[in-house]
């Protein structure tokens, strides 16, 4: 009688999560669509500077798979498209922007790094915004 050699995988939501929001190009797409809400792919495509458009058109159909960005198509001629976040995309912000936060704690020890910030991220503004809802609570 056959016996598996590996036991069936563990569901992990760690896991789960970051195959659906990790990666290089997904948490960026994220970010980018948080901060400007609508963009038509080449609009998308100019924000993301360095990435190719078969990786670019991979991770939006993922995104889109994942219920994290909607995709509207119009019919006109040329074709328009315009991505979004889904209420299930935004809800990744914080985790994003908690991410971020972190990193930057250990990036201004590491000063000398030639790595550059990105702009869209809004963690700051973000933390600033919990701290003050924080404090209200409490006052």
């Amino acid at each position: 009688m056959y016996q598996k050699k590996i036991e069936d995988e563990i569901r992990c939501p760690l896991r789960h999560g970051l195959q659906e929001f990790g990666g290089k190009w997904k948490p960026r797409i994220i970010c980018v669509l948080n901060y400007k809400k609508t963009l038509r792919y080449s609009e998308l495509r100019a924000e993301m500077a360095d990435i190719t458009d078969p990786v670019l058109a991979a991770a939006l159909k993922e995104l889109i798979r994942d219920n994290l960005v909607h995709r509207r198509s119009y019919d006109e001629i040329p074709p328009k498209v315009e991505y979004t976040l889904t209420e299930r995309g935004k809800s990744v912000m914080p985790i994003l922007q908690s991410i971020c936060q972190w990193e930057d704690s250990f990036q201004k020890a590491d000063a000398d790094s030639d790595i550059k910030l990105c702009k869209k991220c809004d963690y700051k503004r973000h933390a600033a915004k919990q701290q003050n809802s924080k404090s209200r609570k409490h006052a």
